[in-house]
């Protein structure tokens, strides 16, 4: 039986513009979804046993309110006008709660909207609530102690992935159209790659709301989270521009622009022809005992031989020398990780009491950083950087696995002891944190299944080239048609 979610993003937008359904009509159907298949959200302990926890507050009559008001004015061409989508919960939205994953936070009800909730109101959205996130966004799983776990609607034993791991498992079990995630080491591309969605990381300076140039290291920034690529592309166009101008970008360090001008197009039309690298190892692999599934290698080799059928060209690829005397990427990033945890505003051991184990050790390791070490780190960081924008630079776009793991268990993760916590997610995502290092942009893709669950591949594109990388993710969704595989709630 037809229902409303199961069109695309660009197809409700569609419906919206032409009077079919109104904004009301939507957002009621993605309510009474999310009240069927997300029960104990927002509760201490956790999502009960069938539901998938994505969402940690729903302001459901602040929802229907927004969209009367925007049935009211009539409608619009407004980017994302009357859209449903939520806010992950490292962002305000006034008159919600912002608990940051995090007992410490428990209670903070924001009075205005962050700069990325304002954006996408600007741009006709309709926001649902605020979607679940690890303890302050460090981890690369969606288990927070305050509540709730977020489950993965393929299988509810295992893990959504994280930062953005409710935000994912919400599109991905129908309770939204696409999502705003922000990723700092993957947190957009971990958790669409478990839930078999589309996950873009931008390149640094991309999303003026959320360019990254303000984060240590230039490491965060904003993105989408979709079923298709041209929904990604629709998403990211309205955190770029909301009102379709020129972007309001608040440095003058910016990525590149588009040579088309906004991504839906480019995503629509998926053309061109490229040169591809295909790259199996990772900065990591130095540090810790990296073992890709041969599965997901099986993946990778059938998407390059996919790419080559399309007419692409397909050759190997090598991330710069790790070598003597060049840049230690593992110890360098742990460093930058943990300095980045400094400032958490926990102070006494009460606070400390408060904090997931994880968190309290990347916060105290953090405070111990001295300044030449810090300085040290970013230097030796932005070495790295140049050095892997230099080693793609033969090629258009360069192909990884999106995960060298499936989707692990729930509580697989080290709850006690954060350095093998640490390890433990370096083990599943090693391709993702270096893209964040080097501002690249980047796109996981679902390409496939393995054993019943999501298996992607990433692609990461030259500086500011977001188009090559939808325009390849185009041609294969039109080869793959993974848009129509979806796990059993939907």
């Amino acid at each position: 039986m037809f229902e409303l979610h199961h069109l695309s993003a660009q197809e409700q937008w569609d419906w919206l513009r032409r009077g079919e359904v109104t904004p009301r009509e939507l957002t009621d159907h993605y309510l009474a979804r999310i009240e069927r298949l997300d029960s104990g959200s927002g509760g201490d302990g956790g999502a009960a046993d069938d539901g998938i926890g994505a969402f940690v507050a729903v302001g459901a009559d602040a929802a229907r309110d927004r969209a009367d008001e925007l049935g009211r004015a009539g409608r619009s061409t407004a980017p994302l006008w009357g859209l449903p989508l939520a806010d992950k919960d490292l962002t305000d939205r006034a008159g919600l709660p912002t608990g940051l994953g995090s007992r410490l936070s428990r209670g903070r009800v924001a009075e205005q909207d962050s700069e990325i909730s304002a954006v996408l109101g600007e741009a006709g959205a309709v926001s649902l609530g605020k979607t679940a996130t690890p303890e302050f966004g460090l981890t690369g799983y969606t288990e927070p102690v305050v509540g709730p776990v977020t489950r993965n609607p393929w299988r509810r034993d295992l893990g959504a992935g994280g930062s953005s791991g409710g935000a994912a498992a919400a599109v991905a079990a129908g309770l939204l159209p696409f999502a705003p995630g922000s990723d700092g080491g993957g947190s957009i591309r971990i958790p669409a790659a478990m839930t078999g969605l589309v996950g873009l990381k931008p390149s640094r300076g991309r999303v003026p709301a959320q360019s990254g140039i303000t984060s240590l290291g230039g490491l965060a920034v904003g993105g989408p989270i979709a079923r298709t690529v041209a929904d990604a592309a629709m998403l990211l166009d309205a955190m770029v521009s909301p009102d379709g101008r020129a972007p309001r970008d608040h440095f003058a360090l910016r990525a590149p622009g588009s040579p088309d001008g906004a991504w839906l197009g480019t995503a629509v039309r998926g053309e061109g022809r490229f040169q591809l690298g295909v790259l199996t190892a990772s900065p990591w692999d130095d540090a810790y005992d990296v073992r890709v599934d041969p599965r997901l290698l099986g993946v990778l080799r059938d998407t390059a031989d996919q790419l080559d059928v399309l007419g692409h060209g397909v050759d190997d690829a090598s991330l710069p020398d790790s070598g003597p005397g060049s840049p230690d990427y593992a110890a360098l990033f742990r460093t930058i990780w943990q300095a980045g945890a400094a400032g958490i505003p926990a102070e006494t051991d009460a606070d400390f009491a408060l904090l997931e184990p994880m968190t309290a050790w990347l916060v105290r390791r953090g405070r111990e950083v001295g300044a030449r070490e810090l300085g040290a780190a970013l230097a030796g960081l932005s070495a790295y950087e140049q050095s892997v924008i230099t080693a793609f630079d033969r090629f258009d776009a360069v192909l990884t696995p999106s995960l060298a793991l499936l989707p692990p268990a729930l509580g697989w993760h080290d709850a006690d002891d954060p350095e093998r916590a640490f390890e433990q997610q370096c083990l599943v995502s090693p391709f993702t944190s270096f893209v964040n290092v080097a501002g690249l942009p980047a796109i996981t893709l679902p390409v496939a299944e393995v054993d019943g669950l999501p298996a992607g591949v990433q692609l990461i594109g030259r500086p500011g080239r977001e188009d090559v990388l939808l325009a390849i993710g185009a041609q294969l969704e039109r080869r793959l048609r993974w848009q129509r595989r979806h796990p059993d709630c939907w």
